[in-house]
């Protein structure tokens, strides 16, 4: 499954990390929205909003789907000048 998701993406530019994406990231963790053994995650979330993604696809309900973070999520995006992309599974964004 591993290697048909990673041919299913290959071809599509991969976003940079930056002194703002960084920022963001740490600012998620230093709040506690994501646990320092999670920070992998909270980069993931800070790429998509400092990148201007309206959406984050996400199987990780744990930490990066997780409902109960949401508007702490917007709220750390936004301290910082972001908006939150829209966060959900794939197959919520299709509609199955």
């Amino acid at each position: 499954m591993a290697a048909a998701r990673l041919a299913a993406i290959a071809g599509l530019p991969q976003l940079t990390q930056t002194p703002e994406t960084d920022a963001l990231a740490t600012l998620i963790v230093q709040q506690g929205i994501i646990p320092a053994s999670a920070a992998p995650d909270a980069d993931h979330i800070a790429l998509a909003a400092v990148h201007g993604m309206n959406f984050l696809l996400t199987w990780n309900c744990t930490h990066i789907g997780n409902a109960f973070h949401r508007r702490r999520l917007e709220a750390a995006c936004e301290s910082l000048g972001w908006i939150c992309p829209g966060i959900c599974t794939p197959a919520v964004l299709v509609g199955i």
